[in-house]
């Protein structure tokens, strides 16, 4: 069965039905009109599908071409995540940080010196001894004025050398001049001693040795005390900058710091008790470089600075008074025990930290946090131990000696020697103390706050030990004479002061008398001062019993005893000790 085609049916016509789609194949004859694209366009009367199948725009007259530059887009910007840095912080130095350091070198100067400017009272025995030396010697180079006393046989220091520098300065300033200087000597002892604890360890090390330094009760009062022991200081704070410093120089560099050395030694002569902690560090300073071949350092500086002492004691006559005052030195009657306790008290605190930096830095060497340095320990546990042992154990050398000798004369002084090398060391145990990035930083203020309360009561306490003598001045003033003679406890303040009309040689000191009578026998010690009462030989009796109370009351006994003397004056006074006493004036009548 085929299939059959179907035929197209003609309908009526019906004008409202849709007309049919003109895109079949057969109502088309087999064309399909292309349909406008867009919008439709209206189709007028003579519109024709098959004629128009759509319309275009007629063309348009073309103009001068040109060539635009389509402008490129801008690179859209593009995020790098960056490398993280193995420390938060540049540990390298740089100018900014030394600039910071210094000015917080700066304020603890500041500190350092007020804490010195603070103190105050009239001249003390030493230095009313060594400006009045110094005095006399001048006007004795320039006028030929004689000597009043042999002060190479007792002096502590070349009386040439220091004696005459604040004698200078004190007859342009007074006492406060001279006392200024010497507190510039401890400020400068202070900077130097920041810059070689610098090279040795670092920034943060060498702040907060100074800071300690700077208030120690020693420090604090030989800031403003007109003695050899400020330039002394400095001098050897100088030696061992020097020895720092060439390091790595040439080993003939060292050769600087020799005279340096002997002129500390020259100031005073208590100072050659360092001079082995020096020679040792010029070893140690450059055991990095050199290796074994630092003992030639050390040995050529040693000799240098022995050749140029050997020259001083063959040209000068101080060999009398290094005997006198350092190496036959008499002994006194204080124990072992208080003079431990005693030296633990004033400068204890401070070298119990450096043992601490000693130990701490002996274990291990590193000194920062920064992630670069791990692994760089430094020089090896041996050389570190041996710089903790030298430096923190010179603080012990004068307690030592001051323990041999059984006195505590200038033991203050002399402890702040040995504490100027310990400092460093005490820097360290402060900054281990602390921790890293700063852990504990309260440990560290609370330690140095501690400090500074026990150096400024210290300081404080120390300054008020001796009696304000202006009143005592002014009342014996009238009654010296020319070709008197005088007895005084500690005559060398009024021939400070009124040098203008006494000296030395008209003095007579409670501390031990050489009287010769009419015979020309010469009589010592107590009867000594009772012959020459009883024979009216002093024309003025000064006595205070601070210094020497029971010859005071023995003498007291002698001069109310002769009859030939009269009490003029009685001056009370009191101490910081909380010691009170009276000045006693008697003038000769008959």
């Amino acid at each position: 069965m085929t299939s059959r085609p179907e035929h197209y049916t003609p309908q009526p016509y019906d004008p409202y039905a849709e007309e049919a789609a003109q895109d079949g194949w057969f109502n088309s004859d087999g064309y399909i009109p292309r349909q406008p694209q867009g919008y439709d366009i209206p189709e007028t009367y003579d519109y024709d599908t098959r004629t128009y199948p759509y319309q275009q725009l007629a063309d348009q007259q073309t103009f001068a071409l040109r060539t635009v530059a389509v402008p490129e887009r801008a690179a859209e910007p593009e995020y790098h995540v960056p490398e993280t840095p193995d420390a938060g912080w540049d540990d390298t130095p740089s100018r900014r940080r030394a600039w910071l350091s210094r000015g917080l070198l700066a304020v603890l100067l500041v500190i350092q010196a007020l804490l010195s400017l603070r103190l105050s009272n009239t001249a003390f025995q030493d230095e009313a001894l060594y400006l009045a030396a110094g005095h006399n010697i001048i006007d004795h180079w320039a006028n030929g004025t004689p000597l009043h006393s042999g002060y190479d046989s007792y002096f502590s220091g070349s009386p040439m050398l220091y004696p005459v520098l604040a004698a200078f300065v004190d007859g342009h300033f007074g006492l406060t001049g001279a006392r200024a200087l010497s507190l510039l000597c401890l400020l400068g002892a202070s900077a130097l001693l920041y810059s070689f604890t610098r090279r040795l360890f670092n920034e943060r090390v060498a702040l907060v040795a100074t800071a300690l330094f700077a208030v120690t009760q020693p420090t604090i009062v030989l800031g403003w005390f007109a003695t050899y022991d400020a330039p002394a200081i400095f001098l050897l704070a100088l030696s061992a900058w020097i020895i720092v410093r060439t390091g790595r120089a040439p080993v003939a560099a060292v050769l600087l710091a020799a005279p340096v050395m002997v002129l500390a030694v020259a100031v005073k002569y208590a100072s050659a008790l360092y001079v082995p902690t020096l020679l040792v560090l010029a070893a140690l300073t450059a055991w990095h470089h050199r290796g074994l071949r630092c003992l030639p350092r050390a040995l050529l500086l040693g000799a240098g600075t022995a050749g140029l002492a050997g020259l001083g004691l063959m040209y000068t006559d101080v060999l009398a008074g290094v005997r006198q005052t350092t190496t036959d030195r008499a002994h006194g009657t204080d124990t072992a025990s208080a003079l431990l306790e005693k030296s633990l008290e004033w400068g204890g605190l401070m070298f119990a930290v450096a043992v601490a930096g000693s130990v701490a830095y002996a274990l291990r060497g590193r000194m920062n946090e920064s992630p670069r340095s791990y692994g760089l320990d430094g020089p090896g546990w041996r050389w570190r131990a041996l710089l903790g042992v030298t430096l923190t154990g010179t603080a012990l050398l004068a307690p030592a000696y001051q323990i041999h000798l059984h006195t505590s004369v200038s033991l203050y002084k002399h402890l702040d020697f040995g504490l100027l090398f310990a400092a460093p060391m005490a820097g360290i145990g402060v900054i281990r103390l602390v921790g890293k990035h700063f852990r504990y930083p309260q440990l560290g203020i609370m330690l140095w706050v501690t400090a500074l309360c026990l150096g400024v009561a210290q300081s404080e306490w120390r300054y008020g030990l001796w009696p304000d003598s202006t009143a005592v001045v002014k009342a014996i003033e009238p009654h010296l004479s020319p070709g008197g003679h005088y007895l005084g406890e500690t005559y060398e303040v009024p021939v400070y002061y009124l040098r203008d009309k006494t000296n030395h040689s008209q003095w007579t000191s409670t501390y031990g008398i050489g009287y010769a009578d009419k015979k020309g026998v010469v009589h010592h010690g107590d009867e000594g001062y009772r012959l020459a009462l009883r024979d009216g030989y002093f024309d003025l009796v000064v006595l205070d019993g601070v210094g020497t109370p029971d010859q005071d009351a023995s003498i007291e006994r002698h001069v109310t005893a002769s009859g030939h003397y009269r009490l003029v004056g009685r001056i009370p006074f009191r101490l910081s000790s909380g010691a009170t006493g009276t000045y006693r004036i008697w003038v000769r009548t008959s």
